[in-house]
């Protein structure tokens, strides 16, 4: 049961210069809104009095050993009293004094409220150029297009969410990408979600701030691709394996000329080798997916389930072996062809076009088998 109706949560590491502003808009809208509520600064290790600045402010200091913005924010929501949290920067970019539409929707039962800045608006200076037409849009479209997510905003500070949310999606990261696993997560686990516009205007720091761009947008789009499989693995590996297929069937017959261009065995040699990357990536999406629904940081597909369920090492050998097998014909059938010619020279062309398929479906069908062994391995039940 909770103590009190809403915690206002702010991260801190070394914000002496914009902290205790922070907190008093926090505190007064608190009293304003008739809100029963607390303030409380999840500290990294400042060295700088931000801690004594935050507890003269009326504010409760938690110190979190664990360096990273997502750390500070986990364990100062591990340690709220209230319902309902509100998170964000403590350098004074965020307007605390105005979270009526926050506290609005999380009334109305809906697990993560975020803030859109493109839509409440951005002050000059308030964030940097590459970050407000590149970073920012960039990263949250790739958020919509992978996660078929409504939010505009992926990474907007000033969010508001149940207590209980992060220990529900087990969320994890400990740096800058924390926004967009929680935004990720509940997504994928078809949490209610809202969006309401927020302001954002230029930090009262006189230092740099903490965010770097390269490094951290690296990282949020590495979540995004290592949390959606589909667009990492799976997508890609369709397209290779498809192109590699259309390609070589053209080209197993005979050479096939395009305006002044001949393609040959040298371009089946390519088409073998796109559909054997094409595939590995397939099996790769095919064990990420599963391995994430066992784990538990993906959900559940009842598709999957099923096909888990219904015998899918014996399955997988029986296609993976009559593939190999006819692999192995084929590459029966090369050895024979080389027998007619008494062991000596052969036409390069006509017998790579035997040789390049037989190694191709050697291949392919000795990844079904060992992909086959490893997601039986995965899908052994833990207690």
């Amino acid at each position: 049961m909770a103590d009190v109706e809403l915690t206002i949560v702010m991260p801190c590491l070394n914000e002496a210069e914009t902290l205790e502003k922070c907190i008093v808009k926090a505190m007064n809208y608190l009293a304003r809104a008739k809100i029963d509520g607390e303030v409380v600064i999840g500290d990294n290790g400042s060295t700088d009095g931000s801690q004594e600045i935050a507890r003269k402010a009326g504010a409760r200091v938690v110190d979190v050993p664990r360096r990273g913005y997502g750390a500070a924010i986990m364990g100062a929501v591990e340690a709220a009293r209230g319902k309902y949290v509100i998170m964000g920067d403590s350098d004074d970019s965020y307007d605390f004094s105005n979270l009526d539409l926050y506290v609005q929707k999380l009334r109305e039962g809906n697990d993560l409220v975020m803030g859109n800045r493109f839509k409440g608006g951005i002050q000059p200076g308030a964030m940097p150029f590459l970050h407000k037409y590149l970073g920012n849009p960039v990263l949250s479209f790739i958020g919509r297009l992978f996660f078929k997510s409504d939010i505009g905003d992926f990474h907007c500070g000033l969010r508001g969410f149940r207590q209980d949310l992060i220990a529900r999606l087990g969320l994890q990261t400990t740096g800058m990408e924390f926004a967009s696993e929680m935004v990720v997560k509940a997504t994928l686990f078809k949490c209610k979600i809202a969006e309401v516009p927020t302001t954002l205007a230029p930090d009262g720091r006189s230092r740099p701030p903490h965010l770097r761009t390269w490094r951290d947008g690296w990282r949020h789009l590495r979540f995004l691709l290592i949390f959606s499989p589909r667009w990492l693995f799976i997508i890609p590996g369709l397209i290779l394996s498809l192109l590699g297929l259309v390609v070589g069937g053209i080209i197993i017959h005979g050479p096939f000329t395009l305006g002044p261009a001949t393609f040959d065995t040298n371009t089946l040699l390519y088409a073998g080798t796109a559909v054997v990357i094409g595939f590995q990536a397939l099996v790769f999406g095919l064990i990420t997916r599963v391995y994430g629904m066992v784990a538990g940081f993906l959900p559940p597909r009842p598709s999957l389930e099923k096909y888990a369920q219904q015998g899918v090492l014996e399955r997988g050998l029986v296609v993976g072996l009559t593939i190999f097998v006819v692999g192995v014909a084929l590459s029966i059938y090369a050895v024979l062809k080389w027998r007619t010619a008494h062991y000596g020279m052969l036409v390069y062309t006509d017998i790579l076009r035997v040789v390049i398929p037989s190694a191709v479906a050697v291949i392919v069908g000795l990844q079904i088998v060992l992909g086959s062994f490893f997601l039986s391995v995965l899908l052994i039940k833990h207690k």
